[in-house]
């Protein structure tokens, strides 16, 4: 079905909500189909989709999200599914949400909640979205909740207009994601985890090039049940082309102004009470990133979480700043079953050793940042863990770097094998604290 059958205008200022929503809905009363949005530039408020129907958009069309906030967004979504089960969304048109129009500038804060987001699907099943582009999203770009069975490929997402452009956030369960290349503000790939009765698990991501303001590819901050049996593999961290809310080099030492960059590479966080369990990194390469892995546990809401069984192969990183690759858990509560294989991380270097203990932060909002702009170690600092193997570790500096390559704070059964370091001034490569059962080899 063609929506200009039912009366859409191909006409960049010309609301054509009503008209859409009926070719879908009329598609969808006929057992289901495609719905055809042909060559041209169609504007539209929040859509409903159906279940059985696939919204396809031809390779020259464009729908241009409306630009009455929040009156053209009766939910807060340009396209929203709710309940549906075997629908997507494909083509090689492009979905606007239209947020980089001269209108909103200085309309919104990051963190307002006022944004439609591009995409939202909620508690659907076996759902897919194919080949579109989607850019200019007013908040999150696609937000998975509470679905069983999505399937993305091929999708392409620039999302740099406002804060908390997020590319793909999931809260859901037996999704892949491949073949993608997703540019935005803030966390590229994001699992979230929202709610306490519902775990986020089976998700498999591969073969996508990423780019991020903030974190290309992260798990939580919200990780309220937590997260299991995820995999990422063959992908490629980039840095963004612009960056129009943050500037890193006010914040992060040796990171020259305007430098473009995202914070940590990979994130993983238990910080609401959940349990991360079950996940694997494999063949990433990044660049344009501050820390190459920031793993962190705590209870910034009261609650005691857990990682565990995570593992980190293949992955070269030319890391902004000095802050390495961290390991944190929490005095009362170790993070557990880690491996690091076959990593090589490159850093600014030309830090003096710390002079003071890294600090605690028990509640603080999980980000690299989170223990303040120094760090005492070169490559990779472990603190509250246990059950850690290193192997093949090799950290380059670009300038003569003084501190220890690896540091470690209250951690048991550490298995060190094969750390090369370049560019160090330091007269020893490990440095060990209320440590036990620590195991090194050359």
């Amino acid at each position: 079905m063609l929506i200009t059958d039912f009366g859409a205008i191909s006409d960049s200022t010309h609301v054509s909500t009503t008209a859409i929503q009926q070719a879908i809905d009329a598609c969808a009363a006929s057992g289901g189909g495609r719905v055809i949005i042909p060559t041209g530039s169609f504007m539209t408020g929040t859509l409903w989709l159906r279940s059985h129907v696939e919204l396809y958009l031809e390779r020259n069309a464009r729908l241009l999200g409306a630009l009455r906030v929040p009156e053209d967004y009766p939910v807060r979504a340009l396209i929203y599914a709710e309940g549906i089960e075997n629908a997507g969304i494909s083509g090689y048109g492009t979905i606007d949400g239209y947020f980089n129009h001269p209108i909103y500038k200085g309309q919104f804060k990051v963190n307002d909640g006022k944004r439609p987001l591009g995409i939202f699907f909620n508690n659907c099943k076996n759902m897919s979205i194919r080949n579109v582009h989607i850019v200019n999203a007013g908040s999150w770009t696609l937000r998975l909740l509470k679905c069983n069975g999505v399937h993305i490929d091929g999708i392409t997402i620039r999302s740099l207009a406002q804060g908390n452009n997020d590319g793909i956030d999931i809260d859901a369960c037996n999704v892949t994601i491949s073949n993608c290349n997703i540019m935005c503000d803030d966390d590229a790939i994001c699992l979230k985890s929202d709610l306490q009765d519902f775990m986020p698990e089976n998700i498999t991501v591969t073969n996508c090039i990423l780019a991020s303001n903030c974190n290309p590819i992260k798990l939580g901050t919200s990780s309220y049940a937590g997260f299991r049996n995820v995999a990422f593999s063959n992908c490629v961290i980039r840095r963004t082309d612009e960056s129009n809310v943050w500037d890193w080099s006010k914040e992060y030492r040796k990171v020259a102004a305007g430098t473009l960059t995202g914070l940590s590479g990979i994130t993983v966080q238990s910080v609401d009470g959940g349990i991360v369990e079950n996940i694997s990194f494999n063949n990433i390469i990044m660049e344009g990133i501050i820390t190459p892995i920031f793993v962190c546990l705590n209870h910034r809401h009261g609650d005691h979480g857990t990682i565990r069984n995570l593992q980190f192969s293949n992955i070269t990183a030319r890391a902004e700043g000095i802050l390495p690759c961290i390991i944190s858990g929490v005095p009362d509560n170790s993070i557990g079953d880690i491996i690091l294989r076959d990593i090589v991380v490159e850093h600014a270097g030309e830090e003096q050793p710390m002079q003071k203990s890294l600090p605690e932060n028990l509640k603080g909002y999980p980000e690299n940042r989170m223990y303040g702009p120094e760090n005492p170690a070169g490559g990779l600092y472990v603190r509250h863990a246990s059950n850690i193997t290193v192997e093949n570790f090799q950290v380059r500096h670009r300038a003569t770097d003084y501190r220890p390559t690896v540091v470690l704070d209250d951690v048991t059964d550490f298995r060190l094998r094969g750390l090369k370091v370049w560019n160090s001034g330091s007269k020893k490569k490990v440095q060990a604290t209320g440590c036990k059962q620590i195991t090194i080899e050359e």
